[in-house]
């Protein structure tokens, strides 16, 4: 296999961010600070040279890969496997709203990667439905020399993604979040035969 990195890259900041509200699979628009955010990292993520951007359709990442697309010449390609987690009836509230009308749901939620919010996504489902693509960039990617694939997606996704990636055990899935805007994971490959990725880069990227 010659998908040798991934650089699962947040959005930038949003309207929802800036306000304290959960976002899931609604839509919300980047702030000024965000398309900052996101400029700014730019030409540090082209310096890695990918072989192709793919951004969750969700216009918050669309709108950041279009300007990471900008500076690296590639034109991103919208995949709804990305998208955030499905956050059910939780979307477009604040955690203490959520506290106040389902007491004990925020921390159940975070410590156990099998559970959803009403009418939502759990981790490992999130994990499930995002690595499909990683197999076939695997298969399109097989013959190729080392390959890195930027892939622009929401801080969610990214964390359930990299734990399926690299093997955790549930238990340890809640060992990765709290990724900042504009910031990113790597997971590499070693050269041979192991396959297996490996964390080498977690929240990545330039302070605001």
């Amino acid at each position: 296999m010659t998908l040798r990195r991934l650089v699962l890259v947040r959005h930038g900041q949003t309207d929802f961010n800036a306000e304290g509200r959960m976002q899931g699979h609604l839509d919300s628009e980047l702030t000024e600070l965000g398309v900052a955010q996101v400029r700014r990292a730019a030409p540090v993520l082209a310096r890695l040279d990918p072989a192709r951007l793919i951004s969750s359709d969700l216009s918050r990442a669309a709108r950041s890969a279009e300007e990471i697309g900008l500076v690296c010449g590639l034109a991103a390609k919208l995949d709804a496997r990305l998208r955030e987690t499905n956050l059910g009836e939780w979307q477009g509230v604040t955690p203490a709203q959520v506290d106040a009308r389902w007491p004990g749901g925020l921390a159940t939620w975070r410590a156990d990667p099998t559970w959803a919010p009403p009418g939502g996504e759990s981790r490992v489902q999130v994990a499930a439905r995002a690595m499909p693509l990683i197999e076939e960039l695997d298969q399109e990617f097989a013959a190729d020399p080392p390959t890195t694939v930027l892939l622009c997606t929401h801080g969610g996704l990214i964390a359930a993604l990299s734990c399926a990636l690299l093997g955790l055990e549930l238990a340890s899935w809640t060992a990765l979040g709290g990724l900042g805007n504009a910031r990113w994971v790597t997971v590499q490959r070693r050269a041979g035969p192991d396959t297996r990725w490996r964390l080498t880069g977690f929240n990545v990227g330039l302070l605001d």
